[in-house]
């Protein structure tokens, strides 16, 4: 006997199945999250190509243009960035590194660290339909909200300041939001983590009192306290004494590649349950153990990614791919177009089931969280009337390097 429920239950499932909405692609997913949630880049080396290449005349500089297919660009090691390129990769944030190298140390660093921060600020007026400055968080939320790019500055190593507390707080007033608090170089006050491959001594042991006296002054200005480069015990050291949460700007995890730049296992967690982040860094030679034999791919990224979020959990992972510093990326994120690859293979990696808030946290959430609350210890600080520290560094830190410096 043919049933009436059948052909009920027939028509039923038909009508269901004609009426079910098409699935979203992996695409579109990603390009509707980074509609709302661009991407904050923790670390761009940018200026120090405008720098090396136009001796830092705006003028000749055709951001808005494919930079691939421009000279001097297009033969430059580092050619990872412009504002087409921005755009394809749905940025809405970036950290400019103000960045001389440590040659400068004891020497003129402070004036060139100066000219990379003014630089910086004439391209971002240069090109104001795109760029927007930003030196707070309510400003990238404005920026982003705009359809443009927040541009904020973030100065790498310590040896920017000139062991000066002063000079410091002048580079907060310019506009800079970060301090890394060295390069490849010890500062008289910090260890670089180059101390633990034996490429130089040991200076201070991770921090001194004069650095810890500068991690909580940048504390006190609302300035993020970068411990990308340093040693693991100035990590330790440095998050042991913030009052408020640091950051990774450009550092991966050293459980899958075991290199001195990368952020070990025990920090992560110490990271975590100080609410700070780790920004990826996409250089190959961080992500694999052999980047001179084997390609590093965007997989790769994906398990520097997880394994951060595996120790430390969602919110304390995001971006610093370290473009135009770098000139080994993986091979199929050439540049910060192919950030949505990025999201895309942490979707179809299936270790985590991504949902679209935890996507939006790596792609800028959480470093907004992290400036927030760093913003809240400043005003907090200030509130109970904590004033400049007007310390000098001790003299016998300096040691012999005093050679190009006058009494007063």
């Amino acid at each position: 006997m043919f049933s009436v429920h059948r052909v009920t239950i027939l028509v039923l499932s038909i009508t269901c199945y004609s009426w079910a909405a098409p699935l979203e692609s992996t695409q579109d997913r990603v390009y509707r999250v980074l509609t709302h949630h661009p991407v904050i880049d923790g670390h761009n080396d940018f200026p120090m190509g405008v720098r090396m290449l136009l001796q830092n005349d705006v003028s000749k500089l055709n951001f808005d243009h494919d930079l691939t297919q421009e000279e001097p660009w297009a033969s430059f090691f580092a050619n990872h960035i412009d504002i087409p390129r921005m755009r394809k990769g749905h940025m809405g944030g970036q950290f400019w590194s103000a960045f001389v190298g440590c040659s400068a140390q004891y020497k003129d660093a402070v004036q060139k660290f100066l000219e990379q921060i003014d630089v910086i600020k004439q391209v971002v007026e240069k090109y104001p339909d795109d760029l927007m400055w930003a030196d707070s968080a309510a400003d990238i939320e404005m920026a982003i909200s705009s359809g443009k790019v927040a541009s904020l500055i973030g100065v790498e190593s310590g040896h920017a300041i000139g062991s000066s507390l002063s000079v410091l707080r002048t580079l907060y007033s310019l506009g800079a939001r970060y301090m890394t608090l060295t390069h490849v170089c010890n500062t008289p006050w910090a260890d670089a983590a180059q101390v633990e491959d034996g490429y130089f001594p040991v200076r201070v042991d991770g921090l001194s009192e004069f650095g810890v006296q500068i991690v909580q002054e940048m504390n006190r200005l609302g300035m993020l306290v970068d411990l990308s480069h340093v040693s693991t015990s100035a990590m330790k050291q440095a998050i042991a004494v913030s009052s408020a949460p640091v950051i990774f700007s450009h550092s991966s995890a050293r459980g899958v590649s075991a290199h001195s730049r990368n952020v070990p296992d025990d920090v992560l967690k110490m990271v975590a349950e100080q609410g700070g982040i780790v920004m990826v860094n996409f250089y190959a030679c961080f992500l694999v153990d052999d980047c001179t034999n084997q390609n590093a791919t965007v997989v790769d990224v994906v398990k520097h990614i997880n394994h951060i979020r595996r120790l430390a959990g969602v919110d304390h992972v995001g971006i610093g791919g370290d473009y135009n510093g770098i000139d080994i990326p993986p091979v199929d994120l050439p540049d910060v177009s192919y950030y949505p690859e990025v999201f895309a293979a942490l979707i179809e990696d299936g270790e985590f089931d991504w949902t679209d808030e935890e996507l939006g946290k790596v792609a800028s959430g959480n470093l907004i969280r992290v400036l927030k609350e760093v913003e809240a210890v400043r005003d907090s600080l200030q509130q109970a009337g904590q004033l400049p520290d007007n310390s000098w560094i001790p003299v016998e830190d300096l040691r012999n390097d005093t050679s190009c410096m006058s009494e007063y």
